[in-house]
């Protein structure tokens, strides 16, 4: 049987960065999904269309390739709140689940992170977590990722963004930002990066020798 581990959880809560170094750790491929939507966002921007523009939303996602992505260009904070537009179009959801899906089905297992892995797109994994944090927290660790990257920062517009995604993405009536029923909730506001890790991983273990 495939070991999948599905990690979900708000905007900058750190589950990217637990998710890579949790596939890195066992040896499996990575996945994070929330590039497809800010592909889907970035290429309707590109084209010059609205990104409330159904019909090419759903097209751009279908569209998608995933060894196609410019990861730099797409973490960009603007790319960040157009995902959000996107990801809330069910259609767009539904365009993209069955590549998802390919990516979970792997023989060896894959891990993949985003906001309804557990609960929607691989409802039978192994793991799932809910990895969360503080806004304020979440809000700060945007500030340090966008500075480090050189981009103009505003903690408290940076702030107010977190909040707004949150509210967007739990509120949005396509599989909503939820933890589901069976994940573990894991809270990083205190916890560095390794520590975080090491946490994840002894959910991890207790869950492949249940």
């Amino acid at each position: 049987m495939s070991f999948v581990i599905a990690i979900d959880g708000p905007a900058a809560s750190g589950k990217g960065t637990l998710a890579r170094k949790l596939a890195e750790h066992y040896g499996l491929p990575h996945l994070d999904t929330g590039l497809l939507y800010r592909a889907t966002a970035c290429a309707l921007l590109d084209e010059g269309l609205p990104l409330d523009d159904l019909h090419a939303a759903v097209e751009a996602a279908r569209g998608l390739s995933l060894v196609d992505f410019d990861e730099a260009r797409l973490r960009a904070r603007e790319m960040g709140e157009a995902a959000s537009v996107v990801a809330a179009m069910p259609a767009v959801r539904a365009a993209l689940i069955d590549m998802q899906r390919a990516f979970a089905a792997r023989p060896e297992g894959a891990v993949l992170d985003g906001r309804d892995i557990g609960t929607v797109i691989c409802p039978d994994a192994s793991v799932k977590i809910f990895v969360t944090a503080t806004p304020e927290t979440r809000a700060q660790r945007r500030a340090l990722e966008l500075a480090s990257r050189g981009e103009p920062v505003d903690y408290a517009a940076i702030l107010d963004d977190v909040k707004k995604r949150d509210a967007r993405d739990s509120g949005r009536s396509a599989a909503p930002l939820k933890a589901a029923d069976d994940a573990v909730t894991l809270d990083t506001s205190e916890l560095d990066r390794d520590e975080a890790f090491a946490a994840a991983v002894a959910i991890a273990e207790k869950a492949r020798s249940a």
